[in-house]
Parts: structure tokens; sequence; C-alpha cells
């Protein structure tokens, strides 16, 4: 496994990024990851030399669980191996009735968060805390002050924004900038190379030396290769194997599948024969070789051997045409 520097700061995390939101969570009748499943994709995670491990205090059902489920893997394991993050935003539903201030990133509901976050994962500290989503209802200000206070004391190491516009994130960084609080070190946006450009994020995050940790790096399954195109004049419509996401989930063409897609999809499934990888390895070996900035894609797995195909992608190598077979997929439209 390779390691690098999260962005600006002093902290070393590996190449890839395991993401936990599947530990507790149920799909209709259907729990996707239990807990014994848990500690052994976390067991398989820890053996391929993945130490950054992503959660939030929502994930699971009920909320909290993935925290909870990390957290008692740990008591046997030293903490100190670890990079934990977490995030805070949205209503926590394991106090009951959710009440006027358990949501959102006001002083009150941050402060309550993080320390139920902390109990349950059973640690003093978090790596990397994360705002869930921007929160145009509270003043940043409040925001990043009580984040601040939280690194100053001790509890959070470092700072992220997952899933917010570039213009939100440049506000932050200016509002730290002016009151000397600490600020974003690292992102979590949608990124992967068969979607939508996010050229001037990237744009941003580099010219400020943040991290970039993406979610969905394969696009919800997409960019693995087990979908086919079911109409040629419609690219929406995927052919889906049974049990996968695009066989129970109504809107996964129409939010994955386009025409870029597929044309992307092409340039990796052939990347992925001439380097006898496969096209989830080269999908995610194509984000890690971001030059900008340091990128970092976040991969869940069901099963130990998914875990494994993604872990496979720190042996790959792609040279400078390869990357570039799939950036110009991606470029028909505008996009890199």
């Amino acid at each position: 496994m390779e390691y690098r520097k999260l962005g600006s700061t002093g902290t070393s995390v590996s190449a890839l990024c395991f993401g936990t939101w599947r530990f507790g969570k149920r799909t209709g009748d259907v729990l996707e990851t239990d807990r014994e499943e848990a500690h052994a994709l976390l067991d398989a995670a820890a053996e391929r030399g993945i130490n950054f491990l992503d959660t939030a205090n929502v994930y699971g059902d009920p909320d909290g669980t993935s925290e909870t489920w990390i957290g008692e893997w740990l008591e046997d394991r030293d903490r100190e191996d670890y990079v934990l993050a977490s995030k805070v935003y949205f209503p926590f539903d394991g106090q009951g009735e959710a009440g006027p201030n358990d949501s959102g990133l006001g002083r009150k509901h941050i402060r309550a968060q993080i320390e139920g976050t902390l109990d349950r994962l059973g640690t003093d500290y978090l790596d990397l805390y994360y705002i869930h989503r921007f929160d145009e209802a509270t003043p940043i200000a409040e925001t990043l002050s009580t984040l601040d206070v939280l690194v100053r004391k001790g509890k959070v190491n470092h700072l992220g924004a997952s899933t917010m516009a570039a213009w939100q994130l440049t506000k932050a960084l200016w509002e730290s900038d002016v009151h000397d609080w600490e600020r974003f070190e690292v992102t979590q946006p949608m990124f992967h190379a068969a979607g939508e450009g996010v050229a001037d994020y990237l744009d941003l995050c580099a010219d400020q030396g943040l991290a970039v940790c993406p979610y969905s790096p394969l696009a919800g399954g997409f960019l693995t290769g087990k979908y086919e195109r079911a109409d040629p004049d419609d690219p929406t419509q995927v052919e889906a194997p049974d049990g996968s996401r695009g066989s129970f989930d109504d809107v996964f063409g129409d939010y994955y599948a386009s025409e870029r897609g597929w044309r992307v999809l092409d340039a990796v499934r052939e990347t992925a024969d001439e380097e006898d990888a496969t096209p989830a390895q080269v999908a995610l070996r194509w984000l890690m070789d971001r030059e900008e900035c340091t990128c970092v894609p976040i991969v869940g797995a069901r099963t130990v051997e998914q875990l494994d195909e993604n872990a496979g992608a720190a042996d790959v190598s792609l040279d400078d045409g390869q990357h570039g077979r799939i950036t110009d997929a991606r470029a028909e439209d505008g996009e890199r």
C-alpha cells in the first residue's frame, strides 16, 4: 500500500480510504453489512495496509451503528495506527424525536455530536472531522469558530468539508484566514471518471493545498464494468446483474450512466485489458494519480473479495497515454 500526506497536513494516510457507510445500513428489508461482516472488512482493510477509515454519525440503522462497530473493532487494536474521519450535520435519530437544534452546523449541535461520536468510537479525538453539508441557515463564522475550539481542545486534529460548491468552500477558507481559525484541509466531493467535471473545485483545492477524498469513485459500481448498455439510443438504460445496485436502484441509470460515462467505461476497459487489471482498479488509479492535488478515493465494499480488488489499485501503474485516453473520453464534453 502507498501512503501520502493528507493535503498540507503532517498526517500520512493510505492511498485509499475505506468507507463504512454500508455498516448497519438497511436497503428495504436487506441489511447491507452486519456487524460480523463489518469487522471482517475492517480486518481485511488493515491487513492490506489501509489505515484511513471514513464514517459519519448518521451511518447505520439506527444512526451511530457504523461508529459503534468501528469502536468495538478498535478495542483490540492500537488507536494510533489509524486515521479516523467522521462527520456532522444531519439530524441524529438515536436520541428520539429530533428537536429544533438537533441538526445543522450550529454550535449547540456540533458540540453535542462530537461527544457522541467520540464515545461510540471509543477514542479521545478524531483525526478528521467533516461538515457533512454546508449549512446555509447558520453563519459560517459560528460553525468555523466552534470547530476551531474542538481542534484547540485536542478533540479534533484536522477539519474537512464534504459536498459543497466551490464558492462555499472559498467563503469558508477566507473566513478561517481572516480570523486565524483552523481551516478545512480536506474535501469530500462526489468525483469519478465517468461523471461531470469538477474542474473549478479541483483547481481551488490545488491552489489551497487541500486533499480531495472523492466518494462514489466507481460511480456506484458503474465503473466496475459489470453493467452493459441496454439501449443504443438511451444511455441511462443499463443491463444490470442480479443483486447489483443497478438491479434495484430505480435511479441508477439516470444518476451514473450517460454518453460520457459509456465512453469513459470503454476507455477504462481498454486500459484494464492492457494492464491485466480490472476496470475498478483502473478507475481508482486514475483518481489516485491526479497531479493537481492529493487524491485519496473512498472505497466501499460488501465483501472481502471486493475490498481486495479495490486495494489492488495500489499495484496498478498507468502511463501518460492511458491516463490521457480516459481523460480524453471525458473531454469530449468539455470535462477534465
